[in-house]
This record gives C-alpha cells, structure tokens and sequence, in this order.
C-alpha cells in the first residue's frame, strides 16, 4: 500500500491510497471539511466525508505528473516505470505548479 498526503494551499486536505489490489481511494480530513468546505480539490470531488474510490489513479492526479521531456527525467533518473502513476505522483508532485501537493506518507514497518 502506498499512501499520500494532499495539500491545497499548505493545508492538509485529505489521504490518497492505493491499495496492493491497485484500487485507489480519496478521502478528506474532517477538520479540512469543517474549515474549508469550499476548497475542494477537484469538481468531481467536492469536500464532504465520502470515500472517493476508483480502479484507477484520479484524472485529477494523473493531470498533476509531468509530460514530454520532464516526464522522461524522472523516470530515467528515479527508475519509475511510466505506467507506475502513483509512483510518479509520489516522486514529482511535492512542489506542483498550483494549490496542490502531494508528499508521500511513509507506512511504519516500511522501510
């Protein structure tokens, strides 16, 4: 399991997870719902305590990794095969052009 934390505007507003299976869920922090109701990430993610989930990575995230020439850097430098996107979202999407950032969440037995 690989797990993000989402920032908008230097708040953290919710987990991103993908599951072993592949499976992906979204899902706002309760204190981001109750002081920033109207800072949703995306439309189709408006801010509320539903679990976003899908079978594959969110074309809102999917539009944050880098294309063309940026994309070939970071995959020849960090060893990221292109069809690993929550990989690439983990590894280029710290600082993003924009409201949002993604910093990855490290699981405590992981090493």
């Amino acid at each position: 399991m690989r797990i993000a934390e989402i920032f908008y505007k230097d708040k953290l507003a919710g987990i991103l997870k993908e599951s072993d299976l592949g499976e992906y869920s979204f899902v706002y922090q309760a204190e981001y719902i109750k002081e920033h109701s109207n800072d949703f990430i995306c439309f189709s993610m408006p801010v509320n305590d539903n679990i976003y989930t899908s079978d594959r990575l969110f074309p809102f995230f999917e539009g944050l990794i880098p294309e063309g020439w940026l994309l070939n850097i970071a995959t020849k430098n960090w060893k990221i095969d292109n069809s690993d996107r929550m990989g690439l979202l983990l590894a280029c999407c710290n600082n993003c052009i924009g409201a949002v950032s993604v910093k990855p969440l490290k699981i405590k037995d992981e090493k």
